[in-house]
């Protein structure tokens, strides 16, 4: 396949999922990893793709967090069935963290009648507990309206004050290799606070993120106890092998 046919390719490839390794590209385009990155080089050159460690993914997706009600409505039966599992991990008295991830925001109707307190930089999570059992404690800071949440210096000084016994984030993209990354420094940010206190932290994914490098790498598998997500048992494995218990249907019927 000549170079104007695999640019076809690869562009469609990488408007669909928003981004590709190089492994995966070169199996698809049934060429050698070598020849792809030097595709990729020349992409890159004309601003069609953002070159990652890996890979590449669309100039848009660098351009910050997609706002928080477009996120909200995609994949809203996947987010549930993750809030479900996660939330059956919570005991009464507990101190968690919860991030503004859209996925980590369905965890709300499943804890209204715990009697626990939540540390959170969302505004959508303050609103739908509020009246609730749930005590809340909202991270001060700089409002993102897009994404309905605080962030910058200040929130993550004010969540390095507290100590959790659970947090619940979400990422854009987990590698079994490198780890969490994130689209957004400042969503980074706040997350890394999050998993830095406290005791056991729950990355809650779907299928898509899992093998996704994305714009930001930023914090280390180890630093995660468990991933709650609804990749079948092979896509999970990786995971596995390094150590990190995974929550998914399987576990949750005890097969």
């Amino acid at each position: 396949m000549r170079f104007p046919k695999r640019k076809i390719k690869i562009l469609e490839i990488i408007a669909q999922r928003g981004e590709a390794d190089v492994k995966v590209l070169a199996e698809e385009l049934r060429t050698s990893e070598i020849t792809v990155r030097r595709d990729l080089a020349l992409l890159a050159g004309e601003g069609l793709v953002l070159r990652t460690h890996g890979g590449a993914m669309k100039p848009e997706s660098t351009r910050g967090p997609v706002g928080f009600e477009p996120k909200l409505a995609t994949n809203l039966a996947q987010k549930q069935y993750l809030a479900r599992l996660a939330a059956a991990e919570i005991q009464d008295g507990e101190v968690i963290f919860l991030d503004c991830g859209s996925t980590v925001f369905q965890l709300c109707p499943f804890i209204k009648e715990k009697n626990i307190k939540v540390v959170t930089n969302s505004l959508p999570v303050v609103q739908a507990l509020l009246g609730s059992r749930v005590s809340i404690n909202l991270a001060g800071g700089e409002l993102d309206q897009e994404r309905q949440a605080v962030h910058g210096l200040l929130a993550e000084e004010h969540l390095h004050r507290y100590q959790a016994d659970r947090a619940f984030v979400g990422v854009d993209g987990i590698s079994a290799e490198r780890g969490l990354s994130a689209n957004s420094e400042l969503e980074a940010g706040i997350t890394r606070a999050m998993i830095q206190n406290a005791q056991r932290t729950y990355l809650l994914c779907d299928a898509s993120k899992l093998g996704r490098e994305s714009y930001l790498q930023f914090a280390s598998l180890d630093q995660i106890h468990c991933l709650v997500t609804d990749a079948d048992a092979k896509t999970a494995q990786p995971f596995v092998d390094k150590g990190l218990r995974v929550l998914r249907e399987a576990e949750e019927n005890n097969v």
